[in-house]
């Protein structure tokens, strides 16, 4: 099921390898049995303390023994830092009490050129300055840390063949392959996959060296090479879902973290703890190096209103938010929920074209894109050619981002040619969903992430988190911001709801059912795709604004769920007729026919089974 299987036989095989006999020498190979790694991780030039203060009409702002003066107009405070340093976008609120804005981090890899895994776009992060003093504020950075860590297990299988696995729980660069066949010749080490077929496809080497021991390799996502040290199990606790000689785990009531979430014992809201308990083992028993491996970070669930389970796997805890990917997507409706219960003039109905005239004029006329509204750019159907699982798509997502023409990526999109009618063919564009941040700003008037933080993340009592930005600095609403998983978990329990958190309401309770019916079918017909090649890209199934419908099986019964997910296992899932909801956050990047089974599988074989009443 989903990659968990164990082998425990080979397991056993590579310590009896490893560990030899008395008399025998182990073979040169066999010396490399073992865990070997590597980690890094670079943090933006500028972090830490930050003051502000001023004197007179003149005002300095002081970070890492940078300084930069500016101005305030209109209690507006605004200052950038030079040589891309970071920017912060503010006012001062609380009678001039506090400085209540946003942290702008510039983009992965700019403060740093060595950074292996930058996200190449810029993150913005909530941040308030309380007084310290006369004229002076005072408030801590803490940027969003990119991070690279490499493992590579090698071990011999249940046949005896000497196997290696290369593990990365940031961005799941694994070598393009989830297992390699590893011979060594002197100190070079060969890697080749498939590993069952005599004429492999992928091959890499690696240099064996000494003094102290480390296995050199030139790896292929940030091309550059790395050293890997070999590490024991303790030391390596984070390749592991958790490290290893932990007792055996006992089912606990999730901690309170004074953050609005009522947390309580899965029992005593009619959950099986046994039935709970028995999972968790299970995602702690399974083995990170078998041929596909289900690399799952978190799972929460919320029953009855009660947060009842928070657990975190290989190294992931409470506090680090995750990226959602196309999870955070759906945000994209909840938004548009949160604008028209402000009586705002915007709605699904809304023509795209005509509310952003002020973009224009825009390339590629058509008189179809006078018909393309906010419901078509939330259901995938714009007809614009835009089409992620097409690389020769102009709207394509990485062709949108990689191209430099034009920073604009509303204004890119809106050039698009139309390649369909407006509602006539379903195509995945995450460019689409992007331009409902347009629209929502302009409706709104605000700035996407000071209109996420007022109307979402500051009432449902969000953590911190990291909204990512274009590079004009306007928010990207296509995936990718970093959220908290039990913030997360809790955009499900507003749905169940009926709009509330805490009696405060964010949506309203008719947009629940406005949102999650069903708008399109994901069909080989909608798509244009023939059924072979809709097989490859996508799975049968309903579409509402920004939420995934699907129907989940538990023996002769069928409950009807709706989910925001994201590559890799970013998944959040409500089942109304249960009052469940559900958080994933995993590493399966680039494996949807793993991560894709969190949801048709785990959730009804085996969270749901556990609800007696």
């Amino acid at each position: 099921m989903i990659g968990f299987a164990r082998l425990a036989g080979a397991a056993l095989a590579a310590s009896v390898v490893a560990i030899g006999c008395a008399s025998a020498a182990p073979a040169p190979d066999d010396l490399t049995i073992g865990i070997w790694a590597t980690e890094m991780a670079f943090a933006p030039g500028l972090h830490g303390d930050l003051t502000i203060a001023h004197a007179g009409s003149v005002w300095r702002a002081t970070l890492g023994g940078g300084e930069v003066k500016f101005a305030v107009v209109d209690a507006q405070v605004r200052f950038a830092f030079p040589n891309n340093g970071g920017e912060f976008r503010g006012a001062l609120t609380d009678n001039g009490h506090a400085i209540t804005g946003f942290w702008l981090q510039p983009a992965g890899g700019t403060s740093d050129p060595r950074d292996p895994g930058g996200s190449g776009q810029a993150f913005a992060s909530p941040l308030t300055l309380q007084s310290a003093g006369p004229d002076s504020w005072h408030g801590t950075i803490t940027p969003l840390e990119d991070r690279f860590t490499l493992y590579l297990k090698i071990y011999r299988n249940a046949d005896g063949m000497l196997v290696g696995a290369f593990r990365n729980p940031d961005f799941n660069s694994n070598g393009n392959a989830t297992l390699f066949r590893v011979t060594r010749t002197g100190d070079t080490l060969q890697f080749a996959a498939p590993i069952d077929q005599p004429t492999p496809q992928i091959t890499q080497s690696a240099t064996l060296l000494h003094s102290p021991e480390r296995i050199q390799i030139r790896w292929p996502r940030p091309g550059r090479t790395f050293a890997l040290t070999r590490r024991s199990p303790t030391e390596a606790a984070a390749f592991f879902p958790r490290p290893p000689g932990e007792p055996k785990y006992a089912y606990r009531q999730p901690a309170s973290a004074n953050d609005g979430w009522d947390t309580a014992r899965a029992g005593d809201v009619g959950m099986d703890e046994t039935t709970i308990a028995r999972l968790v083992q299970r995602l702690i028993d399974s083995d990170p190096a078998v041929r596909r491996p289900a690399l799952i970070h978190s799972l929460l669930v919320a029953h009855h209103g009660k947060l009842v389970l928070e657990e975190y796997f290989f190294g992931f805890d409470r506090d680090r938010p995750h990226d959602l990917r196309s999870a955070g997507k759906t945000f994209a409706s909840v938004m548009l929920g949160a604008a028209m219960l402000q009586h705002l003039k915007i709605a699904p109905e809304t023509k795209a074209y005509e509310l952003l005239a002020g973009m224009g004029r825009f390339a590629n006329s058509d008189p179809r894109k006078a018909k393309i509204t906010l419901a078509h750019l939330m259901t995938h159907t714009s007809g614009l050619a835009c089409d992620d699982n097409d690389d020769n798509s102009p709207g394509n997502e990485d062709t949108t981002q990689s191209q430099t023409r034009q920073p604009d990526w509303w204004k890119y999109t809106l050039d698009l040619p139309v390649a369909h009618d407006p509602g006539s063919r379903y195509a995945y564009c995450s460019a689409g969903m992007n331009l409902m941040g347009a629209a929502l700003k302009t409706a709104t008037g605000a700035w996407l992430p000071e209109f996420f933080e007022r109307t979402i993340a500051r009432p449902l009592q969000f953590g911190p988190y990291y909204w990512n930005l274009m590079p004009t600095r306007e928010g990207y609403l296509g995936g990718g911001a970093y959220l908290r998983p039990r913030d997360f978990l809790k955009l499900g329990q507003v749905f169940l709801d009926h709009g509330l958190w805490h009696r405060q309401r964010i949506v309203d309770a008719s947009w629940i059912d406005q949102s999650t019916a069903s708008r399109v079918a994901v069909t080989p017909e909608t798509t244009g795709l023939a059924p072979d090649q809709f097989s490859n890209v996508y799975l049968k199934a309903e579409d509402g604004y920004a939420w995934h419908l699907s129907e989940l099986h538990v023996g002769e019964r069928i409950f009807r769920d709706y989910a925001a997910s994201g590559n890799g296992g970013q998944l959040l899932i409500v089942v109304p007729d249960l009052d469940l909801t559900v958080v994933f956050t995993a590493g399966n990047y680039g494996q949807g026919g793993i991560w894709t089974r969190f949801r048709s599988e785990v959730v009804p074989q085996e969270i749901i089974p556990a609800i007696r009443k």
